[in-house]
C-alpha cells in the first residue's frame, strides 16, 4: 500500500510540475511575441493608411500629427487608440481613426478609416481579423474590392436605416452566404462616422504646442 501510495504522489508530483512547465513556458512565448505582433500590426496599420488618405490632402507629417483617443464604445475600442491628421496649408482636411467591429463572424474586425473634413468617407481598410478564408475575407482589399464601397459615402447622405447589408434593408452590398462579416464592418463604420460627427473640432483641431513647466 505505502508503494502504491508513494508511486501516486509521485505521479501526481511529476504531472503538477509539467503543468506549472507548461504554464512558463506558454507565459514566456506570449510575452516575448506580445511586442513583435504589436509592431507588425501598427505597421499594417501606417501602410493603410497611406492607402486611404490621398497624397492631395495632406502636406503634414501625419504620422506625427496624433490625438490619442480615449477607449469609446462608437468606435469599439476598449484601450487608448491613435487619430492621425491630416492638414493641406495648415487646414485640417481629413483624420484617419482606428475602430474595431466587435460582433465579426469569428470576432472582432479591427479597422482604420479616413473621414475627410466634411464626413466624407476618404476610405476604410481592415487591419487584423480571423473571418473564414474564401467566405468572410472578402473585407480585405487583397482578396476583393468589397471595402471599396465605403469611398466617398457620409451620414449626410446614408441615414441610419441605409447603414446596413442589403439583405437587411441597406444600401451595402455582401456576398452570398456571407452576411455577418459585411455586416458587421458596415455598423462599425456607421458608429465611426457618428463619433466623428460628435468630435469633429477637437479631431481636427491643431496640435497644442507643449506647455513650458518652471524649473
Amino acid at each position: 500500500m505505502k508503494r502504491i501510495a508513494r508511486s501516486t504522489l509521485q505521479t501526481a508530483a511529476n504531472l503538477v510540475f509539467f503543468a506549472i512547465l507548461a504554464t512558463a513556458i506558454l507565459s514566456t512565448t506570449f510575452f516575448m511575441t506580445r511586442d513583435a505582433i504589436v509592431k507588425s500590426e501598427e505597421a499594417v496599420k501606417l501602410k493603410l493608411i497611406m492607402q486611404i488618405v490621398p497624397a492631395t490632402l495632406l502636406d503634414n507629417d501625419i504620422i506625427q500629427d496624433t490625438l490619442s483617443i480615449p477607449p469609446s464604445e462608437l468606435l469599439g475600442t476598449d484601450d487608448v487608440t491613435i487619430a492621425y491628421r491630416a492638414r493641406l496649408k495648415g487646414e485640417p482636411t481629413a483624420v484617419v481613426l482606428e475602430a474595431v467591429a466587435p460582433d465579426g463572424y469569428s470576432g472582432r474586425i479591427s479597422l482604420v478609416l479616413a473621414v475627410r473634413a466634411n464626413g466624407e468617407l476618404a476610405g476604410v481598410r481592415v487591419v487584423a481579423h480571423k473571418e473564414t478564408p474564401g467566405l468572410g475575407d472578402y473585407i480585405e482589399l487583397t482578396k476583393s474590392t468589397w471595402i471599396k464601397v465605403f469611398d466617398g459615402k457620409s451620414r449626410a447622405v446614408y441615414k441610419d436605416a441605409d447603414w446596413k447589408v442589403k439583405k437587411d434593408g441597406g444600401q451595402f452590398e455582401h456576398m452570398a452566404g456571407a452576411t455577418i462579416t459585411p455586416r458587421a464592418v458596415v455598423k462599425a463604420v456607421n458608429k465611426a462616422l457618428i463619433y466623428f460627427g460628435e468630435n469633429r473640432d477637437k479631431l481636427l483641431a491643431a496640435n497644442e504646442p507643449e506647455k513650458e513647466t518652471k524649473p
